[in-house]
């Protein structure tokens, strides 16, 4: 009698759940030149969030895509930041520049939901953000645009504790 094992699954090769759940923005083929011609190297833009407020972005680079996108969401771990979220949006209006990036975000109503370009639209979804009102200006860079979304998120956040204290 044969015994059946499609239905099982082996613990040993289970990787455990991560509350966080990782998109992948951006993926270069970075070069440099060297003595003998160039050496080519991928980088990886990554934004990690729970969907209950928490989210992080990380840059990695590595000769390997996969490599480059691990070594992306470990780095965005080791960053995270908690956004506060009233009525899924934002606390408050917030304009922000940084570098060339420029970008506005401003709470929105129930049912509006998120209308936004790529990179902001990524990082609210992973953020847990339904409802926002959003504008990049200046560049097209994703990874500055993300950074300066975060650093905006980052402010929200710092404005949010100073005002109802550290809960």
């Amino acid at each position: 009698m044969k015994k059946d094992f499609s239905n099982q699954r082996n613990p040993k090769f289970d990787k455990p759940q991560s509350e966080f759940e990782e998109h992948v923005l951006q993926v270069d083929r970075v070069s440099r030149t060297v003595k003998g011609g160039k050496r080519v190297r991928f980088r990886a833009l990554v934004i990690i969030g729970n969907k209950k407020g928490k989210i992080a972005m990380g840059v990695g680079k590595a000769a390997e895509v996969a490599d480059a996108v691990a070594k992306a969401t470990t780095i965005a771990k080791k960053h995270i930041i908690e956004v506060p979220l009233v009525n899924e949006t934002i606390t408050a209006p917030i304009e922000i520049t940084q570098g060339a990036a420029h970008v506005i975000l401003k709470p929105a109503k129930p049912g509006t939901s998120v209308i936004a370009g790529g990179t902001i639209r990524v990082i609210c979804n992973l953020a847990g953000i339904r409802n926002l009102v959003a504008k990049i200006l200046g560049t097209a860079n994703k990874i500055n645009n993300a950074q300066t979304t975060i650093k905006a998120l980052e402010m929200l956040s710092e404005q949010w504790k100073e005002k109802h204290g550290a809960q």
